[in-house]
């Protein structure tokens, strides 16, 4: 059952990206993580009363990187949607776990084996494949934002590793997290100033939160209830349901070479996951990240 919660997690973080594609149009990046962050922040203070979670916490710092970096890579993600093909961003900012590897090899001395380092370097070399052939040179700044977003959330998943480590529930993690964003994206929202928001642009901006926030409630109880190798790997169906829909609803079809540069990025990604919960002796390893919160 985990299996088919993954899924249905993968498909409504898929609707999210097509919901900010189409806000994308009359509304900046900034005003439209101010509204994610919003839904965000009512699900979990709800969420927080039904279960008895305390919202306050003594981690504030661990909070803080987290909190800060995945808002950053979440407006680095929308901006990305905007710019590029639908499934183009999906698939860039599924490069985050090819980046925890490198990360946490640099940083924190964990050992990587030669399996993971080929296939990061394999994921690198379909982020290649995937751009060179379909982007114009006016969406290399989309580009650039979409692996950005995959480099800075990999910050934030190893502060979420650091987090469940200390016991802290993933609903008070998530709503600072949601916090971070509305108080980020703020600014955004006062600069465009007052407007009247017609039915069209209501509906988008629901949907980028509501499908959001089922997409991370799905997502938590398939981590919860299954294999965490399977669900990992299952998470990167988003690429597949997000290439459809930009399909259907843009008419994005991509090139021979960009279709090589997906399936290398996710075969990458789930052989990182693989090896990342594989037993070791070594006390330490790099563990393929949750995808909590973006």
């Amino acid at each position: 059952m985990s299996a088919v919660w993954m899924l249905v997690a993968s498909l409504f973080f898929a609707c999210m990206g097509a919901c900010v594609k189409l806000a994308s149009a009359d509304f900046t990046s900034g005003e439209l993580v101010f509204w994610r962050g919003l839904f965000g922040v009512v699900l979990m203070v709800v969420l927080a009363r039904l279960s008895g979670v305390r919202l306050a916490t003594p981690r504030w710092r661990l909070h803080a990187s987290r909190s800060m970096a995945g808002a950053f890579a979440l407006i680095c993600y929308f901006y990305a949607l905007a710019r590029l093909p639908l499934a183009t961003a999906v698939t860039l900012n599924y490069t985050s776990p090819l980046f925890v590897a490198v990360l946490s090899a640099l940083t924190q001395r964990e050992s990587v084996d030669r399996g993971a380092i080929v296939a990061v370097m394999s994921g690198l070399v379909g982020v290649v494949l995937m751009l060179q052939p379909s982007l114009s040179l006016d969406q290399w700044d989309g580009a650039a934002a979409g692996l950005a977003c995959g480099a800075i959330a990999s910050v934030a998943y190893l502060s979420v590793r650091e987090l469940g480590r200390a016991g802290e529930p993933e609903v008070r993690t998530v709503f600072w997290f949601s916090a971070t964003t509305v108080v980020l994206g703020l600014p955004a929202l006062m600069w465009a100033g007052p407007r009247v928001y017609d039915e069209p642009q209501v509906l988008a901006l629901a949907g980028i939160g509501g499908f959001g926030a089922a997409a991370q409630l799905a997502m938590t109880r398939a981590y919860a209830h299954g294999p965490t190798v399977l669900t990992a790997c299952l998470a990167y169906s988003t690429v597949v349901f997000s290439t459809l829909i930009g399909m259907l609803a843009w008419r994005e079809a991509p090139a021979s070479a960009s279709v090589s540069g997906i399936l290398l990025i996710v075969t990458s990604g789930c052989v990182v996951a693989i090896l990342s919960r594989r037993p070791r002796p070594a006390p330490t390893r790099v563990e393929a990240p949750d995808r909590c919160g973006l």
